[in-house]
């Protein structure tokens, strides 16, 4: 890791002088095509180089906004990493209530496509996370310790953002992987190489899973390492599909066979039923593919085909009033008995589960296919 460090001391957020326990780090991306550090982080040091517009976030700014650390380019085109602020302050970052547990960082967008750069920036937040973890003694595996922007938002403690996980999944990586990658360098690993757009033939960590559907997990059959010996149980098993770690359908290609129904409400569109249901955004053409849609315009009442969802994934919304079923939390902690006697109301709806009780209740992550509705 090349680490610098410039402290914003010209910023509101470090003149506010608060300090948090740091409980865990929220990994950001900019959203902006421009990989260099200067356009943030100033004034030059000689390595950053000089930002003709000054408009780096050393300054006073008319929006309260500071993140503890950026990474990106110097102007020699290597990568760096820069604190902005101490790990321990409270940052202006997060949009809700994680600036008062987590410290942050920022990486740098380009262009979106260029491997070599997201590869070279992963790898330096991959060495950052690892050396925040030992600093204040953090499993990265550990539930909430380690989450993107778009993490946080699902937690109910950040703003609706979805970063980074429209630019991790263009290069085969997730906040899931990201983690593995941070345990794996801080116990002496080798970090897992960034995979092709295709599934890879032998994985070295994970299973290919062989279901129903990723939602039912008591009709799985099968777990292998070798992508061929899946396929093979699917091929003899009418109905199955196997699944990558992520609870991706990638064989037999587009498992449309099996879908749920989702009625459209109010405020809907393609790309936000694909997020909440598929887990991405980008996903809507499988949904207007599935059923036959030539334009993107939907309407409240119309119901739409779900592809790779459990039949009644989808009977479960915002609001509604359900009882537990399941014997775990999403986390594989017990759910005890007087959970399962009250009734709950549902706060959040992702694609394999459901936030019961927020902000005034439980408040805990279950399966979705372990609650009914009532």
């Amino acid at each position: 890791m090349n680490l610098n460090k410039l402290i914003f001391t010209e910023n509101a957020c470090y003149k506010a002088g608060r300090k948090i326990k740091v409980k865990g780090i929220m990994v950001h991306s900019t959203g902006a095509n421009n990989p260099y550090l200067k356009r943030y982080v100033g004034p030059d040091d000689g390595k950053l180089g000089k930002n003709q517009y000054n408009n780096h976030w050393n300054q006073p700014m008319d929006r309260a906004v500071c993140v503890h650390g950026f990474i990106g380019k110097l102007q020699n085109g290597s990568i760096a990493t820069y604190q902005t602020l101490p790990w321990d302050h409270r940052g202006w970052h997060a949009g809700g209530a994680a600036n008062n547990t987590h410290t942050s960082f920022e990486i740098c967008e380009d262009g979106l496509n260029d491997r070599s750069y997201f590869e070279k920036v992963y790898k330096e937040a991959i060495e950052l996370c690892a050396y925040l973890c030992k600093l204040y003694a953090l499993n990265p595996l550990a539930d909430g310790v380690i989450i993107g922007h778009y993490e946080g938002h699902q937690r109910g403690i950040a703003s609706n953002h979805g970063d980074p996980r429209h630019w991790f999944s263009k290069f085969g990586k997730s906040m899931d992987t990201f983690r593995q990658d941070v345990q794996k360098l801080m116990s002496g690993s080798s970090v897992t190489p960034t995979p092709s757009d295709d599934p890879p033939a032998k994985l070295e960590a994970g299973y290919y899973r062989v279901r129903k559907s990723w939602q039912d997990k008591k009709s799985q059959i099968g777990a292998y390492k070798v992508l061929a010996n899946a396929k093979r149980k699917a091929d003899e098993n009418s109905g199955y599909f196997v699944f990558d770690d992520e609870g991706t359908a990638i064989y037999p290609e587009k498992s449309a066979a099996e879908y749920g129904t989702y009625t459209v409400v109010s405020g809907d569109s393609l790309w936000r039923i694909a997020a909440r249901l598929l887990g991405d955004g980008r996903r809507y053409p499988e949904i207007k593919k599935l059923n036959g849609l030539t334009s993107d315009v939907i309407h409240a009442g119309q119901k739409l085909k779900i592809p790779g969802v459990a039949p009644d994934v989808t009977a479960i919304k915002v609001g509604d009033t359900v009882r537990v079923t399941a014997s775990n939390y999403a986390t594989g902690q017990t759910v005890p008995n007087w959970v399962k006697e009250r009734t709950h109301k549902v706060s959040q709806v992702e694609k394999d589960k459901v936030l019961l009780g927020w902000p005034d209740g439980i408040a805990s992550w279950l399966p979705i296919d372990g609650v009914k509705k009532i």
